[in-house]
């Protein structure tokens, strides 16, 4: 089935809108200038998303997709999803737009809480593992400050390193992060 102009239409859009919020970040971006970029009449970005806040939602949609844990070895955790997110970050740039604007506005601040909180917690939940909540927002410490080195501050030794060398340095920490009992449980 062909594609639609509008679909066509709308993915332009949110392609455009994706690099002038990463460029420019959410205060700066301009309706306008994400229509340009598009090559669109301002009008068309309204018709399709109402606002620059829906807009935004739609640009910074972001997808996780966690793996399944629950037959992961315990010792292999922290390898399998450390290398799953930066696979995820390398393969899509939607979390670099949403960790560039999430610190200067508050609604992709709350956005980037949702995607980590949010959907790394059910799959800890599901893999049986004690303080889900806990154990994802210190995950999320490690992920999101890695991102904000590699991608975002791009400091040379962290954007040098392979995949492969990002996992054993930071595999080992987050599979304590999951594994270890809580220092009150100690």
């Amino acid at each position: 089935m062909a594609e639609k102009k509008s679909d066509r239409t709308r993915a332009a859009i949110l392609a455009a809108a994706r690099e002038r919020f990463g460029a420019d970040g959410y205060e700066r971006a301009t309706i306008r200038a994400i229509a340009a970029d598009a090559a669109i009449d301002p009008s068309m970005v309204m018709r399709y998303y109402g606002s620059k806040e829906k807009l935004f939602a739609a640009a910074a949609e972001f997808d996780v997709r966690m793996p399944e844990l629950h037959d992961v070895p315990k010792e292999r955790l922290g390898e399998v999803l450390v290398r799953h997110l930066v696979e995820r970050w390398e393969e899509d740039d939607t979390l670099r737009v949403l960790l560039r604007t999430a610190v200067t506005n508050e609604a992709a601040a709350e956005r980037m809480r949702q995607v980590f909180i949010g959907q790394l917690t059910p799959t800890f939940q599901r893999a049986a593992i004690d303080q889900p909540a806990v154990r994802a927002g210190l995950i999320a410490t490690q992920a999101l400050g890695f991102a904000l080195c590699r991608y975002i501050l791009e400091l040379r030794p962290v954007v040098d390193l392979t995949t492969d060398e990002t996992v054993a340095w930071l595999g080992p920490t987050v599979t304590r992060y999951l594994t270890e009992p809580a220092p009150n449980q100690v």
